[in-house]
């Protein structure tokens, strides 16, 4: 297994729509201003992208049209469903096409316990040579995994980190605390960006960095640097952001925002629709402020 650095600032790419159908163009476009911006990390194919929406030959597509764009940046894939069996086949159909780690959520729905958690990332880290990166979300999943269940993980070689985004302090700080060495907990949650990196995160994979990559890069290299006043001045800056960023489901707001700044046109596919309007001018409001209208 190739070692990966996954510290810094993640971006969780939104996919644009045109009448339907996938708009590569334009997502190479999105992936070419994150590189610009210096973002560290690139994430296609995760919640924010609107993956379960997306068929086999988009998804590759996709990823492909991330990889030509990276300009070496890592790739990590969103690879998780809630079926051990349809999640490696998933791996095993994007492996080819540039994927440098993957993004294995917690099986939604199915509302595993902890052991079948345990036990369904070890299937996963077993079937690929390619690093794995935990994902917790159980505001989606319905499923929180713990701190013992993330540790007991974090032992076996080729799971290699975290995006945490349960907003439980107290089990987050348990893990950053505990996590073997070389281990990395990124924040899964642009709001917990700023503690969860003084307390020993390696970064963020974030929402709010498609509308602002550049200003949310300035934040993490700031936090990076030890600049404890200017970080704080910066988080209290990007607040606004990263609160409307979730308003409406995610990526509704994110997608209005950019919309508003003329980067994507503000669709989404079903079940997903448009932010409504009130959510629209709000995101205008949000980004006036920080000079991207």
């Amino acid at each position: 297994m190739n070692k990966i650095d996954l510290s810094g600032c993640g971006t969780a790419l939104i996919t644009p729509f045109r009448n339907g159908e996938v708009e590569y163009d334009v997502f190479a476009s999105l992936v070419d201003r994150q590189v610009a911006a210096g973002i560290d990390v690139l994430v296609p194919l995760g919640t924010t992208g609107e993956t379960p929406c997306l068929e086999d030959d988009e998804r590759i597509k996709v990823l492909q049209v991330a990889k030509e764009h990276s300009q070496g940046r890592p790739i990590v894939v969103g690879g998780g469903t809630n079926s051990l069996q349809h999640t490696i086949r998933s791996m095993r159909m994007l492996e080819p096409y540039g994927v440098d780690a993957f993004l294995i959520v917690v099986p939604y729905y199915n509302k595993p316990t902890q052991e079948g958690q345990y036990q369904y990332f070890k299937a996963v880290a077993e079937s690929t040579g390619k690093p794995i990166v935990l994902y917790n979300v159980p505001g989606r999943t319905g499923a929180n995994m713990s701190a013992e269940t993330t540790l007991r993980l974090a032992e076996i070689e080729n799971i290699v980190a975290i995006k945490e985004a349960s907003g439980n302090r107290g089990q987050i700080e348990e893990i950053l605390r505990n996590s073997p060495e070389g281990f990395q907990v990124l924040s899964g949650n642009d709001d917990d960006t700023l503690w969860m990196m003084e307390e020993g995160g390696a970064g963020i994979i974030s929402v709010a960095s498609n509308v602002a990559p550049e200003l949310m890069v300035k934040f993490v290299r700031t936090i990076q640097g030890g600049y404890h006043e200017k970080a704080h001045a910066l988080n209290a800056k990007l607040t606004p952001l990263f609160n409307n960023c979730f308003v409406e489901s995610n990526p509704l707001p994110a997608k209005a925002a950019m919309a508003a700044m003329g980067l994507i046109r503000n669709e989404l596919r079903l079940p997903l629709v448009p932010a409504q309007q009130s959510t629209y001018d709000l995101m205008v409001e949000t980004i006036k402020p920080l000079g991207l209208l």
